[in-house]
């Protein structure tokens, strides 16, 4: 009796692995593509839409949970080497860009739902989940439990990603705000000895993090354990550059098997809401970025990755791939990741009406 069931589950078993092996080659084709060609940013954003464009096309890609977490913890591993006492002095300009990001994203949410609402035809809840920047993952949760149209709003929120994921480095570059050039240098790399305790704290506390329901509990918990240990000097050097380059090319092949999973009819026939709820949300956004550059003693390149209403492990991984304040920028998104998580479902209950009761 035993033996059919093993031999039923040996090939699920394989085919999972397969396609775990196929979609990691292709993020790393697309990444090592978009490097080889200087594109800013090229090894996230290569990975992304490379798997992205792949899984539209019919081949189902995606990365099993245990390698995802270890991509997110390495990346966190990397972000916490990079914490130095000059990044922990500019702490006391936090708390007023904070407060603005938090209105920010306020006015970015209304205004993109009502875009939603007068332009397209959506019921509020629907057009103010889509409109919620970033938490994907509670935003789906809640729009699911409202009713709300699940697969416009994952074509909203993503598509959002995607293009600020691409877009904000040529913009940088563009602008002259970031320089592009090859991977900024590591440093020595740590002994085997420091990198196996280097992981083993991150690990602890990643699971402590999770355990408590923080968010983003794998990257941050790593991130955290790596800044108190190099910040403390128990530690000196940094992961090697074969891991930091798979951190990065990991976080592209992530987003890139998020949106592979949406039907291309589904991606057609809400591209136009995505598109226009993304301008209004960064144009108001804009304004505060401009707001912070002209009055505050802070870089704009930092302000504009930290404003950015994108995926939280995706602005991270650019602030460490385009020379900008992983500390500033990681405060300001898990800042933003909270307000959303906290705030959203008082908003729905507050102003939300059912996916049936539209605006005249």
């Amino acid at each position: 009796m035993p033996r059919p069931i093993s031999m039923s589950i040996a090939p699920q078993s394989r085919a999972q692995l397969l396609r775990t092996f196929e979609t990691i080659a292709v993020g790393a084709a697309g990444g090592a593509l978009f490097y080889w060609a200087e594109l800013p940013g090229g090894l996230i954003t290569g990975a992304m839409i490379a798997v992205a464009a792949v899984g539209m096309a019919g081949r189902p890609l995606g990365l099993p949970q245990p390698v995802g977490h270890a991509i997110l913890m390495t990346l966190g591993l990397s972000l916490g080497a990079m914490v130095s006492p000059q990044l922990i002095k500019n702490l006391s300009a936090y708390p007023t860009t904070i407060a603005l990001l938090a209105l920010a994203t306020a006015l970015s949410t209304f205004g993109s739902a009502l875009y939603l609402q007068r332009v397209h035809g959506w019921d509020r809840v629907s057009a103010l989940l889509a409109g919620s920047p970033g938490a994907l993952s509670q935003i789906v949760m809640l729009a699911s439990e409202r009713k709300a149209d699940v697969p416009g709003i994952a074509v909203v929120q993503i598509m959002r990603v995607i293009i600020l994921t691409a877009g904000v480095p040529l913009f940088l570059t563009a602008t002259g705000m970031m320089t592009h050039g090859p991977l900024p240098s590591r440093g020595l790399a740590a002994t085997p000895l420091a990198l196996a305790e280097l992981a083993a704290v991150g690990f602890a506390v990643a699971l402590l993090l999770r355990l408590v329901n923080f968010p983003a509990s794998w990257m941050f918990g790593a991130m955290l354990g790596s800044a108190v240990l190099h910040g403390s000097g128990w530690i000196d050097g940094t992961l090697p550059q074969w891991a930091y380059i798979a951190a990065l090319t990991g976080i592209g092949t992530l987003i890139g098997a998020r949106f592979s999973t949406i039907r291309t009819r589904t991606i057609l026939s809400h591209i136009g809401a995505a598109l226009g709820s993304f301008a209004v949300a960064m144009t108001l956004s804009a304004g505060f970025v401009a707001l912070i550059a002209f009055t505050m003693p802070v870089r704009i390149g930092d302000v504009v990755v930290a404003f950015s209403p994108g995926a939280m492990d995706a602005m991270m991984a650019l602030a460490l791939t385009l020379h900008v304040d992983p500390v500033f920028v990681g405060a300001h998104h898990l800042s933003r990741f909270i307000f959303v998580s906290l705030v959203t479902p008082g908003i729905i209950h507050l102003f939300g009406k059912g996916p049936d009761d539209l605006d005249d």
